[in-house]
């Protein structure tokens, strides 16, 4: 078996890959980034690209075809990863995030690929605090980022038969530690400041709605969205990734990680205005498809797996909203050394010498 990962040097990527290996220890498993992250590693003394048989650095808007040569199963992780990064590039995110996924899985499909699992999200429901979203309601994209994967989704259902079939798991906020660990998800951030400064801030009035997967959850079940056949939900599913209690406020998550953290202070923006962003999803489709590949990682469990590990790390940056750990950072780091052009590809203008 071939299995190839658009995207591996992210931040769930690690993540991915360790768990396939696991699952596939003969398969041949190839990662392909354009590698802007690629350094963005915590301290370690084991890279995580070891674990793959191949690693290829490409931009996914410019994939060659022989990527796809002997193919089983693509898992589709790259792309712009957030709203922030989103708002500041929107038509770059339309064109990674959407007509390149699709470009991408007309190739896969075109090469013979059985299997494209594809790194859906549930911002796609926006505004949605009446009720728990389930796969069947209206969705509300409210973001460049959201809309990127709602199109995605809709443009890859026609492709989908009994040859390809496509698996869109729509993830909840991701958590938890990776070897490309980012801080710029709420309970991470929230997490990080509790141990670096003993102060978490909450930039909005708290109340927002978000559903939390721990990452090494994520990566589970990006394994069944591989094995995944016709029988498991069709040749096209769209389905909510995450736990039966994982839907949490803003200012309960602050709150929970300072009852892990001894004297940690929570301040709010009591003048913030309303985030619109704000939604309960339901993940009753997902247990009953996936009943082995439930998430393990409850929100204790997710906290005290980033307390411990940063504290191991001897984590004390209290200025690490302006670190690599920030995935806009990094991109602005990169634009302004004048390595990355406007539509976020390498300038090419790389130093000779250090």
């Amino acid at each position: 078996m071939k299995i190839l990962i658009t995207g591996n040097m992210g931040y769930v990527g690690p993540s991915v890959v360790r768990q396939l290996r696991s699952s596939y220890p003969k398969a041949c498993i190839v990662g392909v980034d354009i590698g802007f992250f690629s350094g963005c590693l915590i301290p370690q003394d084991f890279l995580p690209e070891l674990r793959l048989d191949q690693q290829l650095f490409a931009d996914v808007r410019q994939l060659p075809e022989k990527v796809f040569d002997g193919v089983d199963a693509i898992v589709h992780l790259a792309g712009i990863s957030n709203d922030p990064m989103g708002n500041l590039y929107e038509e770059v995110t339309m064109e990674i995030n959407h007509r390149a996924t699709i470009k991408l899985a007309r190739n896969a499909k075109n090469a013979g690929v059985k299997s494209f699992v594809f790194a859906s999200s549930c911002s796609i429901y926006g505004s949605a605090e009446e009720s728990d979203r389930t796969e069947d309601s209206l969705i509300n994209p409210l973001t460049a980022y959201a809309r990127s994967k709602a199109l995605s989704e809709k443009d890859l259902k026609p492709l989908a038969d009994g040859g390809f079939i496509v698996t869109c798991l729509r993830f909840a906020t991701g958590c938890g530690i990776s070897e490309r660990l980012r801080l710029d998800l709420v309970l991470n951030d929230f997490v990080a400041g509790a141990v670096a400064s003993k102060e978490i801030r909450i930039l909005s009035d708290g109340t927002p709605w978000r559903p939390l997967i721990n990452v090494k959850d994520m990566a589970r079940a990006f394994d069944w969205g591989v094995r995944r056949d016709s029988s498991w939900g069709g040749e096209f599913l769209a389905v909510n990734v995450g736990g039966e209690s994982c839907n949490y406020q803003v200012k309960e998550l602050a709150n929970a990680v300072a009852c892990k953290v001894p004297d940690v202070s929570v301040k709010m923006n009591e003048h913030a205005s309303s985030d619109k962003r704000s939604y309960r999803v339901n993940f009753d489709l997902f247990r009953k498809l996936a009943p082995e590949y439930q998430p393990l990682y409850k929100l204790d469990s997710s906290i005290d797996e980033l307390k411990e590990g940063l504290e191991k790390l001897n984590f004390k940056d209290e200025n690490f909203h302006s670190s690599y750990f920030m995935r806009l950072v990094q991109l602005s780091y990169l634009r302004d050394k004048g390595l990355l052009t406007e539509d976020l590809r390498w300038s090419q203008q790389f130093p000779l010498t250090l």
